[in-house]
């Protein structure tokens, strides 16, 4: 017997399922993503807890005409699956296969290209008055959850929505009851009551009849208004919305396609913007990510039966060593102070947490204010660490310049799942973080060949006085060259081998790479100096002034932009200081946005794996 699922194939098939379906389709649709995420990876969780909520959209709105944008937009599966994309769910986050993300390049119904949080409302309001400007008719509906509205660029989007005169619909999947408790059949009701046309347009005549007919009627209504208000925030606990000047609908039950769907057509009949708020269970239908739904919100893959990660790595990442060591750290400075932008599980600071609960601070999804924050912290005195990823850490880059850099404060910046990232695809690959972070002045930035590296890294960091970046790709760290201990010093690189003519010269990670590389060389009977740089800002000009003596050949390796990084500044020292007589070559990523895949797959279409690299030593040679 077939599925239901089997009969959706295009975009609006789902209108052809009878109600009493409904149920049936979701159950279907969570076997459905549990068995395909169990073998690519990626975020399960989220995209549990809104299949009804989509079914429901996707009933609602009609495609590609109406517009449905996505905050972040990892919960987008149920999506994918309703708009003809079931068939390609086995390339999920795979090399060449769909996104996890809305991708307009996969389908007109993925209405804009997400990733980061808190922009759907401002997206939407952008499309609002594009389509009231063109005089046409679409609805158009932003899906944002509870955690981005702690971004301030939501709060600065809904400002600017509470003066709209048209329609716009806001659903706010509201996953961990952290806005408002359920009050159950009085909140709809009073929220369709206050939505309907009968309502609306008997309010505004009785207020014009009283204000013509009555002695002092315009001071009577505001009284009457007052009192109004004060009745609605007793019995309604999210007057914030409404005191933004938006409409507010809610709760609903997130899981209940019927009561949504009811809802948001509540919700187009007002000329205004609205807030449709649902809740939701993450994980819902699956008791391991139900659990623990941080865990499943991006995962490898995994075994069904317990939800158990299958191809877990040997070794410490990069972040369990970070993690480790700066609590390490913190038992000697009580003065070290750890923030997160609302990861402390991705980032390793859960197990600061544990041990410091007082010297954590969780600020939500607001890297912004995360490093402002801090900024604060150092000027009193503490020595706070901010841990982010690369991807994130650029939404905070006027407050590193002005409020950290500008005022030289002893920040350090812990660059997470720096460099290739993998399956995340273009808005999360860390590709950036040299090039923005290494031209600032007083920012010093650093990268770890290996986890004893890291550790000590971090520990200069805490010493310096100044803002210090260090940043680590993710995934195992490395452990070999663990002989090779010189001690950190400032702006100094670390000389691994030291041969003449080739000098290989590598950044952070592409230190593993480069190891390689001179193996490579040597079997074609070629030697080569491999240097450490250790420091991307300062560069260390007075090693690069010894090579120069006795090398024809500087080779620069490292996994950031070509523009802005660190074999760009290089060239810049080769150019200044007349060295004529050295080739350079730079191995660096292409100015684009890297696509999704397996980080290995990628280095080797980038032409960043060590046999490349060699390949293109030889033929200049």
């Amino acid at each position: 017997m077939p599925g239901l699922l089997d009969y959706i194939n295009n975009a609006n098939d789902i209108k052809n399922i009878k109600p009493q379906d409904y149920k049936r389709l979701a159950r279907e649709i969570r076997s459905f993503l549990i068995e395909k995420v169990s073998k690519t990876g990626g975020h399960l969780a989220s995209n549990l807890g809104v299949v009804e909520l989509t079914m429901a959209l996707h009933l609602f709105l009609d495609f590609p005409k109406d517009k449905l944008i996505w905050d972040v937009g990892h919960q987008t599966y149920t999506h994918k699956l309703l708009t003809g994309r079931k068939d390609q769910f086995d390339t999920l986050r795979q090399m060449g296969g769909i996104s996890g993300f809305p991708k307009r390049k996969e389908s007109p119904a993925d209405a804009f290209d997400t990733g980061h949080s808190s922009t759907a409302i401002s997206v939407a309001l952008g499309m609002v008055k594009a389509r009231d400007l063109k005089g046409e008719d679409n609805k158009v509906v932003a899906v944002l959850g509870d955690g981005a509205l702690t971004g301030g660029l939501a709060f600065e989007a809904l400002n600017n929505a509470g003066r709209l005169k048209t329609n716009m619909i806001i659903v706010l999947n509201d996953n961990n009851m952290s806005i408002s408790r359920n009050v159950g059949g009085m909140a709809n009701y009073l929220a369709k009551l206050r939505t309907s046309t009968r309502y609306t347009e008997f309010k505004a005549n009785m207020e014009n009849t009283l204000v013509k007919n009555l002695p002092g009627g315009k001071e009577f209504v505001n009284v009457l208004k007052r009192s109004k208000d004060a009745v609605k925030y007793l019995m309604l606990p999210n007057m914030f919305f409404e005191d933004m000047g938006l409409t507010y609908i809610g709760p609903i039950d997130g899981h209940n396609v019927e009561a949504i769907l009811s809802a948001l057509q509540t919700a187009s009949r007002t000329k205004k913007a609205v807030v449709v708020h649902v809740i939701t269970k993450k994980g819902k239908g699956y008791m391991p990510a139900e659990n623990n739904p941080s865990k499943f919100h991006g995962i490898s893959p995994f075994c069904i039966d317990n939800g158990e990660p299958v191809g877990e790595c040997n070794g410490a990442s990069y972040t369990q060593v970070f993690a480790s060591s700066l609590v390490r750290l913190a038992r000697q400075n009580e003065k070290i102070v750890a923030i997160t932008a609302a990861m402390p599980y991705g980032t390793g600071l859960s197990a600061f947490k544990k041990h410091f609960p007082d010297r954590f601070f969780d600020v939500g999804i607001a890297e912004g204010h995360a490093v402002t924050f801090a900024a604060g912290l150092a000027a009193e005195g503490f020595r706070p660490v901010v841990a982010v990823y690369s991807t994130f850490l650029q939404r905070a880059y006027d407050q590193i310049v002005h409020d950290v850099c500008l005022n030289r404060l002893p920040v350090v910046f812990a660059v997470d799942r720096a460099g290739i990232v993998g399956r995340d695809g273009e808005t999360h690959q860390g590709t950036f973080d040299l090039s923005y972070l290494s031209h600032i002045p007083n920012m010093v930035v650093m990268a770890p060949k290996n986890k004893w590296e890291l550790d000590k890294m971090l520990e200069f960091a805490l010493s310096h006085d100044g803002p210090v970046a260090i940043r680590y790709p993710k995934g195992e760290a490395y452990r070999g060259l663990d002989e090779h201990r010189e001690p950190i010093i400032f702006g100094k690189s670390e000389i691994i081998y030291k041969e003449k003519d080739i000098a290989i010269l590598a950044v952070g990670s592409m230190v593993e790479t480069a190891v390689s590389v001179v193996e490579l060389l040597n079997r074609n009977g070629k030697t080569a100096t491999l240097v450490n740089a250790r420091f991307v800002s300062p560069v260390d000009e007075e090693m690069l002034e010894e090579l120069a003596r006795d090398h024809v050949m500087f080779v620069t390796m490292e996994d950031n932009v070509r523009i802005g990084g660190y074999g760009q500044q290089v060239s810049d020292y080769i150019c200044r200081s007349n060295k004529q007589g050295i080739r350079h070559l730079n191995f660096s990523v292409p100015e684009c946005f890297v696509e999704q895949g397996g980080v290995e797959e990628l280095y080797e279409k980038l032409r960043l794996d060590a046999k490349s690299i060699t390949d293109r030593i030889l033929d200049e040679l």
